[in-house]
């Protein structure tokens, strides 16, 4: 169960990460069609993109070891892409998983 716990030490540091990266994302979206200025979503764009790629690999890995049935893998998955939800997700992620963890002393 290990290999449980470490995947989801980094599912949950990536959710937050890419959680963070996504609301900086809508800003740059804000001041580039609110303010005529596209730089930041040129800056925080790839970064949030390359991030997310990693939080998708995190969340399969973990998926994976605890069988998520694929409904609740896929929505998951779609977390990082809607604001506020990874940080929503992380939660129920972080409960479902600590229920199959045996307990530690």
């Amino acid at each position: 169960m290990i290999h449980v716990e470490s995947a989801l030490k980094f599912y949950r540091v990536m959710a937050y990460i890419v959680g963070v990266m996504l609301l900086l994302l809508c800003v740059a979206m804000v001041v580039k069609y609110g303010f005529d200025n596209d730089t930041m979503v040129a800056i925080v764009g790839p970064i949030h993109g390359f991030l997310y790629m990693i939080y998708l690999a995190g969340a399969l890995n973990l998926g994976l070891k605890t069988r998520w049935p694929i409904g609740y893998l896929l929505l998951v998955l779609l977390a990082g892409t809607i604001p506020l939800l990874s940080f929503v997700m992380e939660r129920s992620v972080r409960d479902r998983v600590r229920k199959i963890l045996p307990a530690t002393a």
